[in-house]
C-alpha cells in the first residue's frame, strides 16, 4: 500500500485527491496538510511513501518545503501538483528534487500513474515537459528572464507580482524587510527592469501568478 501525505491550502482539493485515491486498491491517503509548516511537522513524526505536494501555499512556499524534504528525507518522493503551467514551474522543482509534476488539470488517470511510477523509483514527467527538458540542454537554448534567477528570489517576484507590498512579502515569508529588499534589488538587476510596474507586467505576461 502506497502512503502519501496530501499538501494543498484549499480543502476542497484535499478532498479531491483522496476521492481519486479512493477508488485505488494500492494508494491511501494517510495524512493532510494546508501549508507548508505542517508538511515538514507530518513527516518529521510520520511514515510516508510519498508526498502530493501544491508549489503554492501560504507561509513556507512548496519550493521551501521540497528542499527541506531532500535536505532531512532524501528517500521521501514528491510529486508536484500546480495549478501553473509546466513550462512555468517545472525545471525549477525538478532541478530542486521534486520526482514528477503534474498541472491540476490533468486527469485523474495521470494522477495515479504518476504515484505509482513515482513509488516504484521512476521520474514522471510529460511528453511535453520531456521535450522542454531535451529543449534545455541545447547551448541555443533561450532562457526566459525569470530562469536566471535563484529560488527564492523567483518566489519573491511571483509576490511582488501578485501586487504585495516589500512589508507584505517579508511577513508572509518571515523574513526581514532588507533580505526583501535585497532580493528585490538582485531581480530588478538581472531581469534588466526599473520597477515594481514591470515586474507585476511580467509576471502576469508569463503567468506566473494567479
Amino acid at each position: 500500500m502506497i502512503r502519501v501525505l496530501i499538501a494543498d491550502d484549499h480543502t476542497i482539493v484535499r478532498e479531491g485527491l483522496k476521492q481519486i485515491f479512493k477508488e485505488t486498491s494500492d494508494i491511501i491517503v494517510t495524512g493532510e496538510a494546508a501549508n507548508g509548516s505542517e508538511v515538514i511537522e507530518k513527516i518529521k513524526y510520520e511514515k510516508y511513501d510519498l508526498v502530493v505536494l501544491d508549489i503554492s501555499m501560504p507561509g513556507r512556499g512548496g519550493l521551501d518545503v521540497l528542499k527541506y524534504i531532500k535536505l532531512h528525507n532524501p528517500t521521501l518522493p514528491v510529486l508536484v501538483l500546480s495549478m501553473y503551467s509546466e513550462d512555468q514551474y517545472a525545471i525549477r522543482v525538478l532541478k530542486a528534487g521534486a520526482s514528477g509534476y503534474l498541472t491540476k488539470e490533468s486527469a485523474a488517470e495521470k494522477l495515479i500513474s504518476a504515484v505509482r511510477r513515482i513509488y516504484n523509483g521512476h521520474k514522471y514527467v510529460s511528453l511535453e515537459l520531456a521535450e522542454k527538458l531535451a529543449d534545455c540542454l541545447n547551448s541555443n537554448y533561450h532562457k526566459l528572464s525569470h530562469e536566471a534567477l535563484s529560488d527564492r528570489e523567483f518566489q519573491v517576484l511571483r509576490l511582488i507580482g501578485s501586487g504585495m507590498t516589500v512589508g507584505e512579502i517579508a511577513e508572509e515569508l518571515s523574513l526581514s524587510v532588507k533580505t526583501i529588499s535585497t532580493n528585490r534589488a538582485r531581480i530588478l538587476e538581472k531581469m534588466g527592469m526599473k520597477n515594481n510596474a514591470e515586474l507585476i507586467c511580467y509576471a502576469i505576461r508569463h503567468n506566473l501568478v494567479k
